[in-house]
């Protein structure tokens, strides 16, 4: 699908240095008075926004935009753009660039080395620069039996968990669907990553729980959100079908989701990962107020 390969294409563009960003009309034309933007946010979520999603801004511009809804982080930024971050006074919630990519992950002892080197450095960076959480990803099965790729991964992650430890940085494995969006991903259940996560035994290792890619691999997503919510260290939003604006044209209520979340204890990031759908710039900026608000519960 046009979203995956559209993640997959900005990943490689984050890794190479190389990503271009679109100039973007100050943000002053959208907002044509103060109420338009006026901050009322209850407290109880901490929001957040992916960058790669909102990437017809550049990073100053999602930076502004950011402050001006009322939250205070963005999400899969990589260390060369956390300058532009602390000149805004805005968070890191998830930090990434340690990864190869989404397919070649620590399922594979073929990549071990690689990853090894790069996760230790990158933990570094992040302790460094104040921030907490630093992605990962299982990889791909290329016919390789769940069980395996699950003790591969056990094998690979113990090596860099006692660095993570030491300096406070949490890795976080994201859960995807193999349905739709990313064909032969390992970590595509709930059980699977939760199982990960016992077998490393570490307070430093969580589950990013992507709502959107649960839903379609599984579903009941509150009831396992309730029953491992001490495994998710982290949330990504999304509307199903589609991938789009979490609103009233899809299947999830975000609401009752975040309601879940809230009473659970969890103290972390929601992050909004939808591709909107607006013809213009200012209809994809109303969205994210709106997706915002939806789940300020």
């Amino acid at each position: 699908m046009a979203n995956n390969s559209s993640r997959r294409k900005w990943l490689k563009q984050v890794a190479a240095g190389s990503l271009a960003v679109t100039a973007f009309p100050s943000l002053n034309s959208f907002a044509t008075a103060n109420e338009e933007f006026e901050p009322n946010l209850k407290g109880n979520i901490n929001h957040s926004v992916c960058q790669w999603s909102y990437g017809f801004l550049s990073l100053d511009e999602l930076c502004l935009l950011v402050k001006k809804l009322g939250f205070g982080a963005i999400d899969l930024i990589g260390p060369k753009d956390w300058p532009t971050l602390k000149k805004h006074g805005i968070d890191s919630s998830m930090c990434n660039g340690a990864q190869i990519n989404l397919v070649k992950g620590w399922n594979d002892k073929q990549y071990h080395s690689t990853l090894i080197k790069n996760y230790l450095e990158h933990i570094e960076l992040v302790a460094a620069a104040g921030y907490k959480n630093l992605i990962c990803f299982s990889g791909n099965r290329n016919g390789m039996d769940d069980g395996v790729g699950l003790k591969n991964c056990v094998e690979g992650l113990k090596q860099i968990m006692s660095l993570a430890e030491k300096k406070g940085v949490i890795i976080q494995m994201e859960l995807f669907n193999s349905k739709v969006d990313h064909r032969d991903y390992m970590a595509d259940k709930s059980a699977w990553g939760v199982e990960l996560c016992k077998q490393l035994g570490s307070p430093n290792f969580k589950l990013l729980y992507d709502i959107y890619h649960m839903q379609i691999n599984e579903g009941d997503v509150i009831r396992t959100i309730k029953d491992n919510h001490q495994y998710f260290g982290h949330y990504h939003t999304a509307g199903v079908p589609g991938r789009h604006e979490i609103d009233e044209t899809q299947e999830l209520f975000y609401p009752a989701i975040m309601k879940a979340i809230v009473e659970t204890g969890f103290k972390g990031y929601v992050a909004q990962e939808y591709i909107p759908t607006g013809k213009d710039s200012k209809e994809k900026i109303a969205a994210l107020k709106k997706a915002i608000k939806i789940c300020d519960v």
